[in-house]
């Protein structure tokens, strides 16, 4: 069983940053993948950015040049660092880690961005 525990979510104006962690803990395959996805009222949960094992990275268009991608392999942390939010950036962040065919995903954590 893995648990994934979200932290850094917050109310930021726009233009602003914020920094999201995600802690994985549990009986972690070391070939894995782990993202981030979010979902906004109202609109289906969505990939903002993940990162392989090797370091591999991919983000959505919406964020590319704006949000980066990070992990820790020996801590099982991965972090997104958002700036120049926008108001369209507002949803919940997921945290999700797959392997082997499996996924787990973290309660989520609230990003709003004010104009």
């Amino acid at each position: 069983q893995v648990q994934l525990v979200e932290s850094g979510g917050g109310l930021v104006q726009a233009g602003g940053s914020l920094r999201l962690s995600c802690s994985a803990s549990g009986n972690i395959f070391s070939i894995n993948v782990m993202g981030w996805y979010r979902q906004a009222p109202g609109f289906k949960r969505e990939l903002v950015a993940g990162i392989s094992s090797g370091g591999n990275t991919n983000y959505a268009d919406s964020v590319k040049g704006r949000f980066t991608i990070s992990r820790d392999i020996a801590k099982n942390t991965v972090s997104l660092q958002m700036n120049s939010l926008k108001p369209e950036d507002t949803a919940v962040y997921y945290c999700k880690l797959s392997t082997r065919g499996m996924e787990w995903w973290g309660r989520g954590t609230q990003v709003t961005v004010s104009s």
